[in-house]
């Protein structure tokens, strides 16, 4: 749901030219599926546009391609440091920090609270765009 929803808004404020917004996991347990059919739901309930894709593990080059990587949970950070070469940890971040929350992002898998898991991811990307654009004002 957190590239839909970013690339959402990014594209609500004409930025998508700017950035370059993609997901992966640090497993292998959903490589090549589809995003979950209750994440779609919620996305489709929140007027979100996505499109089909096929779930990847996150990679090395990854690491070197992108300037932040956010992490739902502290779980997924430990799992991407194994992943990630030493020099790019530092590119790592809790997703929900940006918001002001030292606190993962409430796991729908778990609960099939999705709302919530949708607040939170919302939340974590609008604090994010605002950093980020922030940050590019002179």
């Amino acid at each position: 749901m957190a590239e839909y929803i970013m690339k959402y808004l990014v594209e609500q404020v004409d930025l998508s030219h700017q950035f370059e917004i993609a997901s992966a996991a640090t497993s292998t347990d959903e490589r090549g599926r589809d995003i979950y059919p209750h994440a779609q739901k919620k996305l489709r309930e929140k007027g979100i546009p996505f499109e089909s894709r096929h779930a990847r593990q996150v990679t090395e080059q990854d690491g070197k391609a992108y300037d932040l990587i956010l992490c739902m949970d502290h779980h997924n950070i430990r799992n991407a440091k194994r992943i990630l070469p030493a020099d790019c940890h530092q590119k790592l971040h809790l997703f929900l920090e940006y918001a002001g929350e030292e606190r993962d992002v409430a796991d729908p898998w778990y609960t099939r609270n999705f709302e919530k898991a949708y607040e939170d991811i919302a939340r974590g990307c609008r604090a994010l765009l605002t950093a980020l654009t922030q940050e590019a004002r002179p």
